[in-house]
């Protein structure tokens, strides 16, 4: 019983990680209405940019929490004035295969700045704390709650602000939101830092769970992926759902597999989803 409990920690933790990745390619979808495959890489960037801060700044993690979420939006936001606003008027697929090329893009500049090797925001052992035979790392206790703080956040900010309404107006229908007076370049642009910071928290958490490395957030594209096929594509709450099952399914998972095939029970899960409900749990958009 303590083995089950432990593991459904793991993954509750996995699970706040993935759905963090979730919401921004669900948003993105659904306001923007293409897949985007270099959110992984996104993830990436803002890990190593927190990196920058504590490793090569000496700033604390939480003013390198900061700055890197920060330079991601501001990478996002770079990158669609740059090549996606450009493709506005072409065929989502061409715009899906460019987001490919960003992808191959931010890894290889990563690799280049900061090499292919792991790395590690602090070095030492970090003792758990223990109760009744189960073992919780601080780490994971931040990466839960700070996730949980974010998806609140965004939760107050779609639900009673203008621009979050707005935001929903256009998920909804972009050409009423046009018609309705709603700036939509600018709420493009705030998809962008949403998704970016989103990004930057998910891949810095991921860092602090495990270990940073040039294609962490391209192994996790998968599961991320899956969780917001499973909610319902551009549902931002339904990838929070789907998130928590692909995080708890994987590590539950490793109780008769080995975890190596953990990657292949996300896939399985979003195949079974889209033959048996291709709206997803939440009945968001068709891919």
């Amino acid at each position: 019983m303590i083995d089950f409990l432990q593991i459904v920690i793991y993954g509750i933790v996995l699970g706040s990680i993935i759905a963090l990745g979730a919401i921004g390619v669900s948003l993105i979808f659904g306001i923007l209405r293409f897949a985007h495959f270099a959110h992984g890489d996104l993830m990436t960037l803002g890990a190593y940019f927190a990196l920058a801060g504590v490793a090569g700044m000496s700033l604390p993690m939480f003013a390198a929490f900061g700055l890197a979420l920060g330079a991601t939006a501001l990478v996002a936001i770079g990158i669609d004035r740059a090549l996606y606003s450009r493709l506005q008027q072409v065929s989502p697929i061409i715009l899906l295969i460019s987001s490919v090329g960003v992808a191959l893009m931010l890894r290889s500049l990563i690799q280049m700045i900061w090499g292919p090797d792991n790395e590690i925001y602090q070095s030492g052992i970090s003792m758990p704390w223990t109760f009744g035979g189960l073992r919780i790392q601080p780490t994971q206790v931040m990466i839960v709650g700070g996730a949980a703080g974010l998806m609140l956040l965004l939760h107050l900010f779609l639900q009673h602000t203008r621009f979050g309404k707005a935001m929903r107006a256009m998920s909804d229908n972009p050409d009423l939101a046009r018609l309705s007076g709603i700036n939509t370049d600018r709420i493009v642009i705030l998809t962008w830092i949403i998704a970016g910071v989103l990004a930057a928290a998910a891949g810095i958490f991921l860092g602090m769970d495990t270990r940073l490395h040039p294609i962490m957030g391209w192994k996790l594209l998968l599961p991320v992926f899956a969780a917001a096929i499973f909610g319902g594509i551009g549902k931002p709450y339904g990838a929070v759902a789907g998130a928590l099952v692909i995080g708890l399914a994987q590590e539950m998972s490793t109780l008769i597999l080995p975890a190596a095939y953990k990657p292949a029970v996300a896939f399985a899960l979003m195949v079974i989803i889209l033959i048996w409900r291709p709206t997803g749990i939440f009945g968001g958009k068709v891919l």
